[in-house]
């Protein structure tokens, strides 16, 4: 097995200058770290993690808690993460508190005991993975970044203007002349759904529409409630269909467009579609869907960025809240 002690001896240099070219590069010269690394290289040594974080304090491990695995939003959100701190040789380990399931409360208690007996270095928490605990962020003694709407700033956050986003489909609507819209929201106790909502009202009403509080439905971010909302719609209001529907999440207006299809609804054609969300996937959907929001790619490089700076000393300051602003993209159902 090879040992720092045979590193060194290859190198031609103490067991000392070895740790600190592993632990402490800036204490070494460019040569002598060169010789190290090469050495390194030719013997195949690999440096023991645990007892390079009881030496340094670090164990290079960061923490992400997502909501819901099986929602793309967030598996593009981890690779995003993933990529950056990969750059900077750390490693990034998933948590997923299943808040569709119903084991918010339970899972986020366990992970939360699991990442600090496991002495992760940072932390990035994904909107609704704390659900009903953003609290414990004022007790957690780890550098930490939320990613979405965090009401008691404990920590850094980062989140998408959500009713900017909302707003700005509102008023886009409304100036291409429809006046019966019909709205899937979110769930109500999620704050960046009734962001969203109330966004996309004040739209409507800033140029001139009511929105018909008949024509609203709340949704719960899931494919089947889209489905549920379009089979409400056709038993409702079947011969006079609403011209456009905004729905409140991809994953709802996915399910909504499925069931248009399979129940003979033409879309753009019988009635429009919107969509708050601008996941990559959108791109391979046909007809294209109009839409408002921003990549979630963006939020995590961010939040990523924030974290490495907490992480390096770069900012020690009181905790940061940045908006990201919404792009809206005008295309084939709107």
């Amino acid at each position: 097995m090879t040992t720092i002690a045979k590193v060194a001896k290859h190198a031609g240099v103490s067991p000392t200058t070895v740790s600190h070219v592993l632990n402490h590069a800036d204490r070494v010269s460019a040569d002598l770290r060169k010789r190290v690394l090469e050495a390194i290289a030719e013997l195949g040594y690999v440096p023991n993690p645990m007892a390079q974080s009881l030496r340094t304090g670090r164990t290079n491990l960061v923490a992400m808690l997502i909501p819901d695995i099986r929602n793309p939003f967030y598996p593009e959100m981890v690779q995003a993460a993933q990529s950056d701190l990969e750059a900077l040789g750390l490693d990034l380990l998933i948590f997923n508190t299943d808040v569709p399931g119903g084991h918010s409360q339970e899972h986020g208690e366990h992970y939360l005991r699991q990442i600090r007996n496991r002495r992760i270095d940072g932390l990035i928490v994904g909107d609704f993975a704390l659900h009903g605990m953003h609290d414990a962020l004022l007790e957690i003694d780890l550098p930490t970044v939320f990613i979405g709407d965090l009401p008691n700033q404990a920590v850094d956050s980062v989140k998408i203007d959500d009713f900017g986003g909302g707003y700005q489909m509102g008023a886009y609507l409304a100036k291409k002349g429809h006046r019966r819209i019909a709205h899937l929201t979110g769930p109500s106790f999620f704050a960046e759904a009734m962001a969203r909502a109330a966004g996309f009202e004040q739209g409507l009403r800033d140029n001139g529409v009511e929105p018909l509080a008949e024509l609203r439905r709340e949704g719960s971010y899931l494919g089947p409630s889209g489905e549920e909302a379009v089979d409400w719609l056709l038993a409702t209001y079947r011969d006079d269909l609403p011209s456009v529907i905004f729905f409140g999440n991809y994953l709802m207006a996915a399910g909504a467009l499925a069931a248009f299809f399979d129940r003979g609804v033409s879309v753009p054609k019988d009635i429009g579609v919107a969509v708050f969300g601008d996941q990559p996937q959108l791109e391979y959907v046909r007809p294209r869907i109009t839409r408002v929001g921003n990549t979630p790619s963006l939020l995590a490089h961010r939040a990523t960025e924030l974290l490495l700076e907490r992480l390096s000393g770069a900012y020690a300051g009181p905790p940061r809240s940045e908006v990201i602003p919404c792009n809206l993209h005008a295309f084939d159902t709107a």
